[in-house]
This record gives structure tokens, sequence and C-alpha cells, in this order.
């Protein structure tokens, strides 16, 4: 369906009071048809503007772009008719303008921050909901699941495809969506137009720092969704077991923001009081502002049982009674990609997938599969090409000090050298250490090494079903290569 709206309708205002009917938006001038308005965003290499004469050509009938974008394409704009908009800040001007453009929201939607759990929390979110009967999705970085389908090619997409998802999703009868909130899209403004009830921080450690540069701007990326986009009358959930988190608990409460409490620590509104682990899953015992409960999770690893209990306070503050919610985590499933069992050798012993890819979520990981593990721990370790240098001799390390095993492999080299960021992370793995640059082959070997009561962790690459080398992204997926590897030692289909 065609619509028209004016700059007015936008919220918008041009340079010279200038107007113009709107026919659709984009931040992509091969894009642009008749009457778009053409967003022009500073970039990391190339400013926008240098693509303002491409869009007009193609019939733009405004553009949005900041002081500097201005300057660039000033020469074809001052000869076109197109509208002007210069705003401070183009990225939160086009994330609001995206938000009244597209127009609908399922009418609850929660969002999660933090370097890891953002996937399961949201993911959990949905499956929580869904065992309440209520249609819910998450987006992030495995696309949109649940009640409704849909590919994203970012965790968190940039403002036109992210309101254009949440749009089609209200239009597809969806009520309650769970969001990802990665800190490059907060950072850039994507979520701000987003209509919250609740937000969750899980943790903060190293990450992105090829991005943010310091752990101060990265940290501050993260606290926007609860300083900027999280409303006033919003609710933050707070994982208080992370001292960063818990600094943003006097912060949210000054801003008039209900805070939920999440963790271990005396006094959590939702307090995990007590893990007991098998083969198969775990058994929690918590408190719910001071009522104990007790459930069981099919779920392996320890940190679950806290991005779970994230999960119920967000679904808690979205609205839900606590007892149904509590009622429904027995149901929850794994994540795809997420300390998933991919496969299981005639002798019993297991292999898991999880998309660790930072120094701590590698650490968790590991300590998290341990208890659940009767024998040796195997892990298998690599690092992304293109991406923080400075965490892979400590992903090596992470490995090294947690499992009896390591096997340093390739992730995703994109245009790196692989074998050189494999020594980087070996430094860290230390000399006993097995290098087995082909990734295929390093999870045969790592399968082959299982014994009875042994498990294997292949860690980094989780839900993804490619491997980036150079410009070519390769078909490689973890879970299908395990399955693989168990059919053809065992001698079983997999």
């Amino acid at each position: 369906m065609s619509q028209k709206k004016t700059l007015a309708d936008l919220g918008l205002s041009a340079r010279g009071g200038a107007d113009a009917e709107i026919t659709g938006i984009t931040v992509d001038s091969r894009e642009v048809q008749e009457g778009y308005l053409f967003a022009a965003l500073p970039g990391a290499r190339v400013h926008g503007a240098e693509f303002i004469q491409y869009a007009l050509r193609m019939g733009a009938g405004a553009v949005l772009t900041d002081a500097e974008g201005a300057r660039i394409a000033a020469d074809v704009l001052d000869a076109s008719h197109a509208a002007l908009i210069v705003a401070e800040d183009p990225r939160q001007v086009l994330a609001y303008t995206a938000a009244l453009w597209f127009g609908g929201q399922p009418e609850i939607v929660v969002a999660v921050t933090g370097t890891n759990g953002k996937t399961s929390v949201s993911t959990f979110c949905r499956q929580i909901w869904m065992a309440l009967d209520l249609p819910a999705v998450n987006l992030g970085t495995t696309g949109v699941e649940g009640a409704w389908e849909a590919p994203l090619a970012h965790t968190t997409p940039e403002p036109v495809t992210l309101h254009r998802t949440l749009a089609a999703a209200a239009e597809n009868s969806i009520t309650h969506a769970a969001m990802e909130a990665s800190s490059h899209g907060l950072a850039q403004r994507r979520l701000d137009g987003v209509h919250l009830q609740a937000a969750g921080f899980t943790n903060f450690t190293q990450d992105h720092l090829d991005y943010h540069h310091t752990f101060e701007a990265y940290f501050e990326a993260k606290a926007g969704l609860f300083l900027r986009v999280l409303p006033e009358d919003g609710t933050a959930v707070l994982n208080m077991d992370d001292p960063k988190v818990a600094d943003l608990e006097p912060v949210c409460a000054a801003r008039g923001q209900s805070v939920l409490t999440v963790g271990k620590r005396q006094g959590c509104d939702l307090r995990l009081m007590a893990q007991r682990f098998d083969a198969t899953g775990q058994d929690l015992r918590f408190e719910w502002l001071g009522q104990a409960h007790q459930t069981r999770l099919k779920l392996i690893g320890g940190f679950q049982a806290a991005n779970v209990l994230l999960a119920a306070g967000l679904v808690i503050a979205a609205g839900e009674a606590p007892a149904r919610v509590f009622e429904a985590l027995s149901e929850l499933g794994t994540v795809r990609g997420r300390m998933q069992l991919a496969a299981t050798r005639a002798n019993g012993a297991a292999a898991f997938v999880d998309y660790a890819h930072t120094p701590d979520a590698v650490k968790t990981a590991l300590s998290a599969l341990r208890p659940h593990v009767m024998g040796r721990l195997i892990a298998i370790v690599g690092a992304g090409g293109d991406r923080d240098t400075a965490k892979r001799p400590l992903m090596g390390q992470a490995a090294r000090e947690n499992a009896d095993i390591v096997i340093v492999t390739d992730d995703n080299p994109r245009s790196e050298d692989p074998a050189t960021i494999r020594a980087a992370v070996l430094q860290g793995a230390g000399p006993e250490a097995l290098e087995v640059g082909d990734r295929a082959e390093a999870i045969l070997r790592g399968v082959d090494m299982l014994e009875p009561g042994d498990a294997l962790l292949i860690c980094g690459k989780g839900h993804e079903s490619g491997q980036v080398v150079g410009d070519t992204t390769y078909p490689f997926d973890d879970v299908e290569q395990a399955s693989v590897a168990v059919s053809a030692l065992d001698g079983v289909n997999p």
C-alpha cells in the first residue's frame, strides 16, 4: 500500500520552510524513488552525503543530513528543489522519523543489552510469552523468531528496517516483542523511537573496543538504553551481580524509572538462591520478593539461570503475573547456538556449540558446562578477523584456564591472515594447545578425542551458517559439522 506524508507529519522542518510530500524513506541511495526522503548519515569510512547526488537523480523529494553533509553536497543541493533537513544528530532524527512513517509497533516491547546473553534473554522472553498463549517474537542476532518470522542482517537493524519490521509484526497480530539492543545500535540511535515498557542489562565485559575504543564509551553506549531510550515511566531490569550494571540502579531511579533487581545478592527482587546440575539440565531455587520458588530448567550451563531470571523479570515488568511467569520456566528450550547440544557419541560423550566469542563468554561457557561433565572438557576456540585484536590472547587464556584440552582454529578470518589470528589466540592458550586451522578438521579432531563422560564445547560461531574468509562467505555450520563428525566416527546417522 502506497502512502504519503508531509514533513510536518514526520516531525521534520526543512531549511527555508520548504515542504515536501514524502513517499518513502531510505538510507540507501540505490533504493530512492520519486518523492523519497534520503537520509545521508555520517559513516565510519565515508559520509552518506557523497551519495546525495545519486539520490537526487533518482527523484528524492527531501534529504536529511548533518551540517557536514550539507556542506559536502552544497552544490547539488543548491541546484535541486529537494527539501533539506539539517540535524545535529541525524541518526536520532531518522529513528523518530521511521517510527512515525511506519506507525505500528507491537503493544508490548522490551529490549535487552549487555556484552553476553542478549539473544538468550530475548528468546526466553518470547518463549515465556508464547507459553502464556501470547503472540510474540524476538528480534536480534538470529533474525525475527516466534509467532511470525523474518530475516535480519544485523543484531539491531538500522531504523528504517527496524521500524518496518516492527510495523509488519504488528500487522501480523504480534502483540509482544523482545529486542536485542547492541552497543553499535544504541550508539547509532537505531532504537530511538521504539516504545519500550522495560529494558534489561545482563552484564558488561570486554568486547567491541575496535568500535568504541574505550570501556567508558562502550558502557556509555549501552547505558543509553536506560538514559535515553527507555521512558521515565518504564522499568529497568538490572543484573545486580555485575558491579557496572548495579551502578545504573540509582541513575535509573533518579530518572523516575521503576527498577526490578535480579541476581544472587541479598535484597534482589528476583534472587537466585541455589542451583543443582546434572547431565540434562538444572534445578533452580529462587525467591521473588522474599517468597521461595523452585523450577526445573532443561538448559545446560549455570549462566542460563541468570538469563532466565532476567527474562522473567522483563516479562513481569511488562505486565504479566509473576506466578504464571514462573510456571512457564520449565518449558523453556535451548536457544539456537547457545550452549546447544549438537551431537552425542555412541559412548555418551556430548558435543555442544556456543556463540562465546569474548574472553568472558568463553570463560563463562566453559565454567558453566563443567558441573554437567564427569570427564574431561575439550574446547575449540578461535577469534574473528577485523575485530578487537586485544581479546585474542585473552580468549586463548580463558580456554586454557577452564578446559582440559584446547584446540585453536579459525573463526571468521575475514580480510586478515588466519595464521596471524591463530598465533595471537595461541599466545594465551599456551604451548599445550593444539593448532588446527581448518575448522571442520578441528571439530572432527575434537569429537574424536571424546571418551565416556567427556564433553566438547565448540566456541565462537554459534547459530552462524557461514564462515567468512576474505570477501567470501562459505557454508559452514558448527552444529552440522559436529553431527557429521559423530556420524563419521561412530558409523551412525547424525
